[in-house]
């Protein structure tokens, strides 16, 4: 059985200049695209706040 990727929603947002030359950095060092890492810091963020339950799939 193959595992289902979530489906993606395109958007745009503002970010400090700042915060996207740290991002670009730290993407490039986990080897992720800009996007992928995006998506995994806030994703890393709603389970820290308890928003979000990181194995909610998992069976």
């Amino acid at each position: 059985m193959y595992e289902q990727r979530p489906m993606k929603a395109k958007i745009s947002i503002s970010i400090d200049s700042d915060v996207e030359r740290a991002i670009k950095i730290l993407s490039e060092r986990d080897d992720r695209s800009f996007s992928q890492y995006i998506n995994r810091v806030l994703k890393q963020h709603l389970v820290d706040i308890g928003y979000y339950d990181e194995h909610k799939d998992e069976d």
